[in-house]
């Protein structure tokens, strides 16, 4: 099997250091690592397929090296600095920030659902909204058997979402990077406010509706979000509700759902099962339940996804963004 030099940017933060134990457990072929951070981190020392490998200095310099992918996770300035220099000198760029994701002509990609978009493409592809990603996949199918025609989101977002620095205010009750207390506390800010066609969307709400679309290839879908920081440390929930073309049986969407790979259906109300973040921690799995129609309006399903937002809503879905490009271009 051919192997591939394989750089992660970002390497010593939280979504980098989990995108490198997700190509070590998934036995991507990766010849040689080139960790990239900072320069506070350059020279650290990581663990990798039982060998040490230091971390470099991201500089312009950093792809003159024989590099074939680069898995980014640094933020949207530093790959809007670094992705097209990497590009330019070949290397495939599979970026986690949202710098590239709304841009013509770059691949945004669920692989479970648009895996298609990779074929011959070379340049960067958009990894998107962690919130997003796990939606993807349910709403695959139900728009391949319905049709959809309106997707309303609720979002229970964890605290892992904002980074280490999210994840110590939720312990330690700061708000380094909240603008309230999280600890016993729900916060309906995920990102700045907007004005224009979306005032008083956030910029996280407006991700999910556009990188929706363009995921499912509807461009005038109807979509709305309202997205919520709640006191959890690993695990997005988001409530679905989706208005179809046309009418459904529950029993069947559940069965569809059920035969998707990377979906985990966890809904049995007469026994109280449901699925929670706690179950999906450190799973790359999609878990649904409270499958139930929406008596509010026609045509119109209710559905409750969780999913660790690290893992599938980040690093997991990014590795597996590499293994379809490799699978449609080697």
């Amino acid at each position: 099997m051919k192997r591939y030099n394989v750089a992660v940017v970002g390497a010593t933060g939280l979504v980098g250091t989990m995108m490198r134990k997700v190509l070590e457990e998934r036995n991507f072929p990766v010849d040689r690592l080139f960790p990239m951070a900072t320069k506070k981190s350059a020279g650290k020392e990581l663990q990798f397929q039982g060998k040490t490998w230091m971390v470099e200095e991201l500089t312009e310099h950093s792809f003159d090296q024989s590099i074939d992918l680069a898995l980014f996770s640094a933020g949207a300035s530093t790959s809007e600095r670094f992705a097209p220099i990497a590009a330019e000198k070949g290397v495939t760029v599979i970026d986690n920030s949202s710098q590239w994701r709304q841009t013509p002509g770059i691949p945004l990609v669920v692989p479970e659902v648009n895996a298609d978009v990779l074929d011959g493409y070379h340049g960067i592809i958009a990894n998107p909204n962690c919130s997003t990603i796990q939606c993807m996949a349910v709403l695959k199918v139900l728009r391949d058997l319905y049709g959809l025609k309106r997707v309303v989101y609720a979002t229970y977002q964890a605290a892992a979402g904002a980074g280490m620095k999210g994840l110590q205010d939720l312990e330690n009750g700061t708000t380094t990077t909240f603008d309230v207390p999280l600890p016993k506390n729900v916060i309906p800010r995920i990102d700045v406010f907007l004005n224009g066609d979306y005032d008083g969307y956030t910029k996280e709400e407006w991700k999910m509706i556009q990188e929706t679309r363009k995921i499912l290839d509807l461009p005038q879908l109807a979509v709305t979000a309202t997205c919520v920081r709640v006191p959890v440390d690993f695990g997005h929930a988001v409530a679905i509700d989706a208005e179809l073309e046309k009418d459904f049986s529950v029993a069947e969407v559940r069965q569809a759902l059920e035969a998707t790979d990377g979906i985990i259906v966890k809904d049995d109300p007469a026994h109280l099962v449901y699925p929670t973040p706690m179950d999906c921690k450190d799973r790359d799995e999609i878990f649904v339940g409270r499958i139930h129609r929406d008596v509010s309006q026609n045509n119109t399903i209710h559905l409750w996804c969780v999913a660790d937002n690290i893992r599938k809503g980040a690093a997991t879905n990014s590795v597996q963004i590499a293994e379809a490009w490799l699978q449609r271009n080697e």
